[in-house]
């Protein structure tokens, strides 16, 4: 009988000679974690009939077929199936040598993808603590809205506020959020806040619009309606495009704003902003770390990350508002939960 490549001895030992070629487990491994030969053209940077062609060759070296199409779907067989971890776990293997080798884990800068609000508010303002604590790291800031791609960016680790749904990335939550209405103090006075949410009819509001706004969380007329006194109408306002421009504008007594917590939480305590009125009010989205699995064994990132962890558990303990304290008494199960 003709044999035609589907059908191979097992009894011939397995050599790095008999293994199929790389590109063609590569190109396996990115549409089995897609599902998709477009997709995973895409992230190899090939043509979607270069992935076919390689998976094809695949399929031929070892006589049996890995996808099949299910109503228009890509689908593992189960042959595929029992494919698939050990390769991921070959190629994780495979980064992580390079990783290794191609740069001094000790000296190499760690290249953090982080929100500008969090990055200016948060994550700045404890480097300091960083350098005293682990004094051999260097941090390079890369302080953006843009959503980065892990396997194939420069990045080393990201901070991101979201939902924490961040498939095969090494992920720790490290802590919630909430807002509250802030204002400057002399602003506070200025407009008679302290008799509540009333009082906002004259006093110019701080919209925040763009990327760092998620949809649980409230706008003012989301808020307001929240506390059963709507407002037929308010002074014009501002709108920022970031979290910490309405934190900014809010201490030069441009109006009072809407602020994430943790974000204002400094700013409180220092008294350049107060709480005129009003309880925290969670929101759906959380701070999250993440980083690929094998970036995230490498010591110098290991490091950084469990110093991260436990600064972020440090700061969930209340704050205090100035001349409100009773406002903010629950915020560290409400934000931090």
């Amino acid at each position: 009988m003709q044999n035609n490549g589907r059908h191979r001895s097992r009894s011939a030992p397995t050599t790095l000679a008999r293994l199929p070629p790389l590109t063609s487990l590569r190109a396996f491994v990115a549409a089995a974690r897609q599902l998709s030969f477009v997709r995973a053209a895409e992230e190899l940077h090939v043509t979607s009939a270069a992935i076919g062609q390689q998976v094809r060759q695949l399929e031929d070296h070892l006589g049996q077929p890995l996808f099949l199409r299910h109503r228009g779907q890509l689908v593992l067989t189960e042959a595929g199936q029992a494919l698939m971890p050990g390769l991921t776990d070959a190629f994780d293997r495979v980064l992580d040598a390079v990783a290794r080798l191609s740069e001094d884990t000790e000296t190499a800068p760690i290249r953090i993808s982080v929100a500008p609000s969090f990055a200016s508010k948060w994550l700045v303002p404890r480097l300091a603590a960083l350098r005293k604590t682990l004094p051999e790291l260097e941090v390079l800031v890369d302080a953006s809205a843009r959503l980065v791609d892990l396997a194939n960016d420069d990045s080393d680790c990201v901070i991101r506020y979201g939902l924490g749904s961040y498939p095969g990335l090494a992920v720790d939550r490290l802590f919630g959020e909430a807002v509250v209405p802030v204002c400057s103090p002399a602003f506070a006075v200025q407009h008679g806040l302290r008799a509540g949410p009333s009082a906002l009819a004259d006093a110019p509001l701080l919209h925040e619009d763009g990327p760092e706004r998620d949809p649980s969380c409230p706008d003012w007329s989301a808020w307001l309606r929240g506390t059963g006194k709507p407002l037929a109408s308010a002074a014009p306002g501002f709108r920022f495009n970031q979290s910490s421009l309405i934190i900014d504008a809010a201490i030069e007594g441009q109006g009072v704003g809407l602020a994430k917590l943790r974000l204002a939480a400094a700013d409180i305590e220092a008294g350049r902003l107060v709480v005129p009125f009003g309880e925290p009010r969670p929101v759906e989205f959380s701070y999250f770390f993440a980083a690929t699995p094998h970036k995230a064994n490498l010591p110098r990132i290991a490091r950084f990350r469990q110093w991260l962890v436990a600064e972020a558990a440090a700061s969930r303990a209340p704050v205090t508002a100035l001349g409100q304290p009773a406002a903010l008494s629950s915020i560290s199960t409400i934000a931090a939960e």
